[in-house]
């Protein structure tokens, strides 16, 4: 697994997740998780910054970019 090039993301994105059909995601706010992904709960913004591959490991996905 490798993660998005973070250089070009917007100065907000402050966390990085892919749900489990590959979708990554930036979030301002640390996202919560559900069933096969992750949500921002209506707390702060959230961009998708690349697809990938299904991972079935998605849950170990998360992490502080800044």
């Amino acid at each position: 697994m490798s993660y998005p090039d973070v250089m070009h993301l917007p100065g907000w994105v402050n966390w990085l997740a892919q749900d489990a059909d590959g979708a990554w995601w930036g979030y301002e706010v640390e996202p919560l998780q559900f069933h096969n992904g992750w949500y921002e709960n209506e707390a702060g913004r959230r961009l998708r910054v690349a697809v990938g591959e299904a991972n079935g490991s998605w849950q170990r996905t998360l992490c502080r970019v800044r």
